[in-house]
């Protein structure tokens, strides 16, 4: 497996409250793991909110084991929960997959819900991050599957030589107006509400989390990123800069000078992973 990841500031902000995850190597039940989280709620609030949300996330899932409930336990035994409220999109692959797909998922879940209860109540006992909030979308590939969860417009795509899919759905105000035939998809990338996000980590007491599971194959390329990216650039351009015969932290750079050449108007966060790529470039 080889994965990169690089976060840049873009060229309208004076910070950036993007934060990216990489790990190749086992966390708790996980067999690797890669995070995108942009945050909101201020100079402040966003780039705490994102930090935590990625950092809890990772330390939820490495007190998790490798057992037949992937459950993870705290000082006091909690279990952490898991409802049927969460959307999960199985395939083929992830039945057969069986315990190891749906414990990276329960994993996932979790962890997100961890993150969302730590942000929710700093932004309710501190008045300096009211507010505060974060998209997240993290990935997990087992073998030949990859386990996606996310909250908000941060994404998630599989793409190959011949097409690029996008995995997530975004849970945004303008995404409902395109699911409802209100705007163009071409529209919804200019449009003036389009940072409305209508479900973040952190905003509520209760987080629903969308989970997808998605067979992936030799010449696959997985990109998370946040919404700096894909504002700027359509799918088509992202797809073409995937597949550049370059070194993968080229590919991540290009994707990233793209965007700013269009304008930068959003911090920018690539993760790029080619799960059967034996170089690891990091």
């Amino acid at each position: 497996m080889r994965a990169y990841a690089i976060t840049d500031i873009g060229m309208k902000r004076v910070m950036n409250q993007d934060y990216v995850h990489l790990s190749l190597e086992r966390v708790g039940a996980l067999e690797n793991l890669f995070i995108v989280a942009d945050g909101m709620g201020g100079h402040r609030g966003g780039g705490y909110a994102s930090r935590m949300a990625v950092e809890t996330i990772v330390e939820a899932a490495s007190q998790t084991g490798a057992g037949e409930d992937g459950t993870r336990r705290g000082a006091a035994g909690d279990t952490a929960e898991w409802t049927a409220e969460d959307t999960m999109e199985w395939t083929p692959e992830a039945v057969a997959a069986g315990n190891a797909a749906e414990r990276t998922a329960r994993t996932l879940v979790d962890a997100i819900r961890e993150a969302n209860r730590r942000i929710w109540r700093i932004s309710l006992e501190d008045e300096r991050y009211a507010g505060m909030g974060t998209t997240v979308v993290a990935a997990s590939v087992i073998e030949e599957e990859l386990v996606v969860a996310n909250v908000g417009d941060s994404r998630l795509y599989v793409a190959n030589d011949e097409e690029i899919r996008q995995i997530t759905q975004d849970h945004s105000y303008v995404e409902e107006l395109v699911r409802n035939g209100g705007i163009s998809r071409e529209q919804a990338r200019r449009h003036r509400d389009r940072n409305i996000i209508l479900r973040a980590v952190g905003v509520e007491r209760d987080l629903k989390v969308d989970c997808f599971f998605v067979p992936v194959k030799p010449g696959d390329k997985v990109l998370l990123c946040s919404d700096g990216l894909t504002n700027m650039l359509e799918d088509g351009e992202i797809c073409g800069i995937l597949n550049e015969n370059a070194a993968l932290e080229e590919r991540a750079r290009h994707l990233v000078e793209a965007a700013n050449e269009r304008g930068g108007w959003d911090n920018i966060s690539v993760v790029i992973v080619e799960p059967f790529e034996d170089e690891v470039d990091v």
